[in-house]
């Protein structure tokens, strides 16, 4: 019996997932990655120089780095890359699902982001979540960013701590957020009320907030499953936030009056 299309597809990008790496490049990125016992690590290509700073972080990796001269950096990776003389290859994080990272902690927060591609952008949020507390950043499988060697080092080590989950469908995400008791606010610069009035008395409750790519901003389909839309107050009425500086801003904003 033929099989069905979906199921085809389902077997195929499960191959494709199970064969898919990602190179890391840079000292701090490659360190962080070497010291996390839940990263799987592939191959290490190091210089002398970069081997020696990151000495203790291979001896207790345990991977045997492959030595080169920096005048010929054989990893795959761009030649633009500042890359610091390390380059790492391996497998990305499986973070789980929304219940597993989202509850547990007080007052939880998440951002959700809507079609944010550029991997400098999420890395900077995923840096500015772990500093601010966030339980975790939500992107979907496609047309947002994936885990890139550029992500991680914008990251500046935040990739291998801060989840970072993918979803299918955002929509379906925010319903199930708001199944866990979650209050999601969708940023947008015409919305009338802002994060702080949205929230007002309700600060001790678990918050979401979704942002949009710089540009387009939000879906329809995200603006109609939000529970509100917010802005960012501001200090004039002109000029517009770049989204890992607006996530910033909305994370601290939702646990402060």
């Amino acid at each position: 019996m033929k099989k069905p299309k979906w199921v085809v597809e389902k077997e195929q990008a499960r191959k494709t997932a199970a064969a898919e790496t990602v190179w890391l490049f840079g000292l701090h990125a490659v360190r962080d990655a070497l010291m996390n016992p839940n990263r799987q690590k592939l191959r290490l290509v190091v210089t002398r120089n970069a081997q020696d700073k990151l000495a203790e972080a291979i001896e207790f990796s345990g991977i045997e780095p492959e030595m080169v001269d920096p005048r010929k950096f054989t990893a795959p990776i761009d030649p633009g890359s500042v890359h610091q003389g390390a380059a790492l290859e391996v497998k990305p994080l499986n973070w789980g699902g929304l219940a597993e990272n989202c509850i547990g902690r007080a007052h939880p927060r998440v951002l959700l982001l809507d079609r944010v591609t550029d991997p400098h952008n999420v890395g900077a949020i995923l840096r500015s979540a772990e500093v601010l507390g966030a339980s975790a950043v939500i992107g979907t499988r496609h047309h947002s960013a994936p885990e890139t060697g550029a992500l991680a080092k914008t990251a500046s080590g935040a990739l291998e701590r801060q989840p970072y989950l993918r979803v299918r469908n955002l929509a379906d995400a925010i319903v199930e957020l708001q199944n866990m008791g979650f209050i999601v606010l969708g940023l947008d610069g015409e919305a009338d009320a802002t994060i702080e009035a949205a929230l007002g008395d309700k600060l001790d409750r678990p918050v979401a907030l979704a942002l949009g790519a710089e540009g387009p901003g939000l879906r329809q389909k995200t603006k109609e499953t939000v529970d509100h839309l917010v802005k960012i107050d501001a200090a004039g009425g002109f000029g517009s936030l770049n989204v890992s500086n607006a996530a910033a801003i909305a994370l601290y904003a939702s646990r402060h009056k």
